[in-house]
C-alpha cells in the first residue's frame, strides 16, 4: 500500500504546477516546461539570404555562428548576439531569432556569433551571464576558423534582446579593462527596480509582479535592486564605464519596460558627457515586436537604424 500511495503522490506531484510564468512552467516534481517554445530552426544555408551557419559545442554552452555571402571580400565586423527569453526560454534555435540573424548578417554585412547559454531554473543566474562571458572570450580568441578568417575584432559589436540586452549590459561592466568592444545594441532590455521610473506604475503590487521572473532565475538575488536588474541603483557600476566605444539603446511605446530603457539611455549619456548613445524609440509597437513582425515598416526602420550603427566609422 505504501509503494502504491509514493506512486500515486508522484503523480501527483508531476501535474501539479509549483510555478507558471507563461515562458516556463515548473512541476512539484521537478519537470520543466516550457509551452510557448517553437520547433527549433537547423543551422545551415539560408536560401533567402544566402547565409551560412554552423553550431560549435563550447563544453557548458554551445554557439551559432553566421557567415554572409560577402565573406571573402575584406574582413567583417562582428556581432555577439544574445536571445531573450527571460534567461528561463528560448535559444539559437528559435525561428524568429534565428531568421533575425540571417537577415541582419545579409544586410550589414557581418558575421556573427549566437550565444546558446544555460537556462534557468535548472541552471539559475549567474550561469548564463558566465557562459555569455565565456562565448564573448571565445569569440576574442579568434578560436574558430570562421572568426579568425573572416572577422575583424577590432569592431566587435554584442547585441541581445530583453534578457538578451540584459546580459549585454553585464558584458560591458566586465571588470576586465582590457577588452573595449566597438558597440552595443540594447533592444528592449530588461531591467527593473523598486523606484519607478518615467510613467512606470507606482502600484506596489505591479511592481512585486515584474520582479518575479527575475528573482525566479536568480534565486540568490538581492532584489530588483541588484545592480544586475537594475544598473541604475546605488553601488552599480559606473555607467560612464562601459567598455564600448558607442551605445544604441531601442524602446517600444507599448513595452512596459519602455521608460526604464530610456531612463538607461539617459543615464548612460549623462555618464558619458553625452557622447557616443543612441536611443531608438518606435511608436505603436510592443515588447520584441521586431522578432515576430519582422517585416512591418517599424521592424524596418529599426532593423535599418541597427545597420547604419553598424557600419558608422
Amino acid at each position: 500500500m505504501a509503494s502504491n500511495s509514493n506512486t500515486n503522490t508522484a503523480a501527483d506531484d508531476d501535474k501539479e504546477v509549483a510555478h507558471d510564468y507563461g515562458i516556463v512552467r515548473v512541476y512539484k516534481s521537478g519537470r520543466v516546461e516550457r509551452p510557448l517554445m517553437s520547433p527549433p530552426a537547423a543551422a545551415g544555408l539560408d536560401p533567402g539570404t544566402g547565409v551560412e551557419s554552423k553550431d560549435v559545442q563550447l563544453g557548458d554552452y554551445s554557439a551559432r555562428l553566421y557567415l554572409p555571402p560577402a565573406a571573402g571580400k575584406g574582413k567583417l565586423p562582428v556581432i555577439v548576439y544574445v536571445h531573450g527569453g527571460g534567461f528561463v526560454a528560448e535559444s539559437v534555435a528559435s525561428p524568429n531569432g534565428h531568421r533575425f540573424l540571417n537577415r541582419l548578417t545579409a544586410a550589414c554585412p557581418a558575421l556573427a556569433v549566437s550565444v546558446e547559454y544555460r537556462l534557468a531554473p535548472e541552471h539559475p543566474l549567474p550561469a548564463a551571464y558566465e557562459d555569455c562571458v565565456a562565448a564573448l572570450g571565445w569569440v576574442l580568441s579568434a578560436s574558430d576558423p570562421w572568426v579568425a578568417e573572416h572577422g575583424d575584432l577590432g569592431r566587435v559589436f554584442v547585441v541581445g534582446d530583453s534578457a538578451g540586452a540584459n546580459a549585454c549590459h553585464h558584458l560591458l561592466v566586465q571588470p576586465d579593462g582590457a577588452v573595449r568592444l566597438k558597440g552595443a545594441v540594447l533592444i528592449h532590455p530588461w531591467f527593473w527596480g523598486s523606484e519607478a521610473v518615467g510613467e512606470e506604475t507606482r502600484n506596489p503590487a505591479w511592481r512585486a509582479m515584474g520582479g518575479r521572473l527575475w528573482e525566479f532565475a536568480c534565486p540568490g538575488s538581492s532584489g530588483v535592486d541588484d545592480a544586475r536588474m537594475n544598473p541604475m541603483a546605488p553601488g552599480a557600476p559606473g555607467l560612464g564605464t562601459l567598455a564600448c566605444e558607442r551605445v544604441m539603446v531601442c524602446v517600444a511605446e507599448g513595452d512596459f519596460l519602455r521608460w526604464r530603457g530610456r531612463a538607461y539611455a539617459e543615464a548612460v549619456a549623462a555618464a558619458r558627457g553625452g557622447d557616443g548613445v543612441e536611443l531608438v524609440e518606435t511608436e505603436g509597437e510592443g515588447h520584441v515586436f521586431h522578432l515576430f513582425k519582422p517585416d512591418c515598416d517599424k521592424a524596418k526602420e529599426m532593423f535599418d537604424r541597427i545597420i547604419a550603427f553598424v557600419n558608422a566609422p
